[in-house]
């Protein structure tokens, strides 16, 4: 028997509150403080009421805590609640990544939106569909098995008048935890999930009308800008305030070594920022760009040796004189890049504060910005807006704080907006990896025996946040550490070796501060993993497409690399054909036990200046069942087109003082017209769980490329990126052409 309690909604009318939840998915206009029954935090997320209020003209809100960061969650989300709840699409609000409104479903990351996210939300909905048909069966006297939940009312299945959700539990609590064992809907029923629908955010995005954090204003709002040392880990010595005295309305705040601006018009911020004359100390050296892998070889920085995975004799194996190959593979610090600057608006009062920006782990954040700021950990709400992108963790949390010491000084709300300098040069970089790989062959060209090393840096466990910028300068004690990723996964190949072992090099420290950057580790090496399989294809004079059917397992595996070979109309081939064209191919089982896809490439090499143009990507993708085939297409390409942008041109430089790309001259990316034509085959499977789609067409892109880049000049690229310098060295150093 169900209890029905007084709803979220009715809570907040006892209270005097108001909730205001826009239609458009960024309804960042909520400002009540809804609390569960014994007060003090947001609903759990084993409570249907944490994820839903059926309202009492019986449409429904939506609470997620996790965010659509471009992925299209915004509609996915509905169309999982409408499938299986039972009611239309356009009947659903959602509210998303407001700590004092959703539950805390942990960040938005690591391609979890749709497989751990979504499916809490299904099963929420199967569970509050299951009580909405217990309530109508007592109401109709029938037994629940002939009732089922159509359009907003429970119907009988044999026809005949319905109740609808509004009259049954409108702006009442369900009471119910989820239900593990609630039956979810078959798929063969499906009206919903699995269609293609429109996108409820696109529309305003597309005519400019969307709110950005960007866009954000609250009464009283102030600009701030942060002053950055010109080095990192300088002090801050003097400030000489009249060099901006000629400014209008500007305050200048200090905080030991951080140092703001505020100004009630952005511009003259903006001025002040370039104005203010400061003397600083120098900071630490740093290792400087160029000498990166050779200081991760170094005994300075080691932290110690692990082996994950070591099944089979790969010693033995190796030392039974069969033909042994290897080579060693590197990719470099990158940025996150976002097209825009991190933003963030702040309010920080005497006992409370409330955030909003871009974090994509708004739960997370909260908490840690409520500890360095001396709050208990209700008092800090963060809401989720939308910026210009994110990919892991960016700039984004370090803008948030920068407005929030700012804000705490001068007691009004701030927005901080960095400049494009702050982002390309203090935003947390994605590490170094260095990958050396060695492997057998058998007389009859199959993997005897496979070792992978990896010198990449060590995760510091159970890190609360990334060091914030803000936090250090101004010398509030905050936890250290490095944060990466899962940054060793998917260095041991997805095929069937009888001997394998992946051993990793932990180094103490990074070149700059890190962070997880989209598809952290894995992206690098499976670069490594599927260019040496192209080699050892080679070597063994095996067609390299054939020489991965021949020794995967996987049926699902199988499917998209066969799938692949049609797309391209691929022909067989032992040698390079080195005629300035090339193609490649390049397979992923993300994670091991996630997203399966093959991807081919078709590229052009000028000889003479070094130039890589990719001209068609074809790619085959199993990410298990798809709920909304547009955003899964959507994220498919935006993953292949940043990761050819990572592989030909992205690299921060550095020297021994700061970073030194900057900008977008310096730190290049793929433009519209270097971009290929695309061709996707999205596998459906709709009895089979959903997995991650925005993480994983990342990681054969770089592979494919270098493999394609052999066929046309029969050299092998293994450091990234492959820049036309780095192209022209490779040339110079091959042996000529037959004929």
């Amino acid at each position: 028997m169900m209890t029905i309690v007084p709803s979220r909604r009715e809570f907040l009318k006892a209270g005097g509150a108001l909730v205001i939840v826009a239609a458009a998915p960024s309804a960042f206009g909520q400002t009540a403080l809804p609390r569960d029954a014994t007060g003090g935090r947001p609903l759990a997320n084993n409570e249907v009421d944490a994820f839903f209020a059926i309202h009492g003209d019986g449409s429904v809100t939506l609470f997620s805590g996790k965010v659509d960061i471009g992925t299209g969650l915004r509609i996915a989300y509905r169309q999982i609640v409408a499938e299986e709840l039972g009611i239309a699409v356009d009947r659903i609000d959602l509210v998303e990544g407001d700590t004092a409104l959703t539950p805390n479903q942990g960040s938005t990351g690591g391609s979890t939106g749709i497989a751990q996210g979504g499916m809490q939300i299904r099963r929420a909905a199967a569970t509050a569909r299951a009580a909405l048909i217990d309530l109508a069966a007592q109401r109709l006297g029938l037994p629940a098995s002939d009732l089922d939940a159509v359009d907003g009312e429970v119907r009988p299945r044999a026809g005949g008048a319905g109740i609808g959700f509004a009259a049954l539990i409108g702006d009442r609590r369900f009471s119910l935890k989820l239900d593990p064992k609630a039956p979810l809907r078959s798929p063969s029923s499906y009206r919903v999930v699995g269609k293609q629908m429109q996108r409820p955010d696109l529309p305003a995005k597309l005519t400019g009308r969307h709110v950005y954090v960007h866009d954000f204003v609250v009464d009283g709002l102030l600009h701030g800008r942060v002053v950055r040392p010109p080095s990192v880990g300088a002090s801050l010595r003097s400030v000489d305030e009249a060099s901006i005295a000629h400014i209008p309305g500007v305050r200048i705040i200090r905080i030991k070594d951080f140092l703001g601006i505020v100004a009630d018009d952005e511009w003259n911020a903006v001025r002040a920022l370039a104005a203010l004359k400061t003397q600083w100390s120098d900071g630490p050296a740093l290792v400087g760009d160029t000498a990166v892998p050779d200081w991760m070889l170094s005994a300075a920085a080691a932290a110690g040796d692990q082996t994950p995975i070591n099944h089979g004799d790969v010693t033995a194996a190796m030392a039974a004189g069969r033909e042994r190959l290897a080579a060693t593979y590197y990719w470099p610090m990158q940025s996150h890049a976002s097209m825009g600057p991190s933003c963030a608006v702040a309010d920080v009062r005497a006992d409370s504060a409330t955030i909003w920006c871009s974090s994509q782990g708004t739960h997370r954040s909260a908490q840690a910005f409520a500890k360095l700021l001396g709050f208990s950990d209700n008092k800090v709400r963060m809401i989720y807006l939308d910026g210009s992108g994110s990919y892991g963790t960016n700039g984004n949390d370090d803008a948030a704080m920068d407005a929030a010491l700012l804000s705490r000084e001068v007691g009004r709300p701030v927005r901080v907006q960095w400049m494009r300098q702050d982002e390309h040069g203090w935003d947390p970089k994605g590490p170094p990896q260095l990958l050396r790989l060695e492997a057998t062959l058998t007389p009859d060209g199959k993997i005897d025996a496979w070792r992978t090393e990896m010198w990449v840096t060590k995760a510091t466990p159970n890190l609360p946040h990334i060091p914030l910028l803000a936090v250090d300068a101004a010398q509030i004690p905050q936890q250290h550490g490095f944060s990466t990723g899962l940054i060793t996964g998917n260095g041991d190949p997805p095929y069937d070796i009888p001997n394998m072992q992946l051993l990793v090099h932990w180094l103490k420290e990074a070149p700059l501060r890190t962070s997880n950057l989209r598809a952290p580790g894995k992206i690098g090496n499976i670069m490594a993993v599927e260019s040496f399989m192209d080699e050892l294809a080679f070597a063994a004079g095996k067609d390299p497409l054939e020489f991965r059917l021949a020794q995967l397992k996987n049926p699902r595996g199988l499917e998209v690399l066969r799938k692949v070979g049609e797309m391209m109309r691929w022909e067989p081939r032992a040698n390079a054909r080195r005629d300035g064209k090339g193609r490649g191919v390049a397979y992923t089982h993300y994670k091991n036990n996630e997203t399966l896809l093959a991807m081919g490439m078709d590229v052009e090499v000028d000889e003479k200046t070094g130039v890589i143009r990719v001209l068609r990507v074809a790619c085959a993708h199993d990410c298990g069942q798809i709920i909304a085939p547009d955003s899964v297409r959507a994220q498919v390409e935006g993953c292949i087109l940043q990761t050819i942008s990572r592989a030909l041109f992205e690299e921060v430089k550095f020297d021994r003082k700061s970073v030194t790309s900057t900008d977008w001259v310096t730190y290049p990316i793929l433009t519209i017209p270097q971009a290929p034509a695309l061709d996707i085959a999205l596998i459906d499977r709709p009895s089979q769980p959903p997995m991650g789609v925005g993480e994983a067409a990342t990681s054969p892109v770089a592979a494919a490329i270098a493999n394609a880049v052999f066929d046309a000049t029969g050299v092998r690229l293994r450091r990234v990126p492959f820049t036309p310098e780095r192209v022209k060295q490779a040339l110079e150093g091959a042996p000529p052409r037959a004929g």
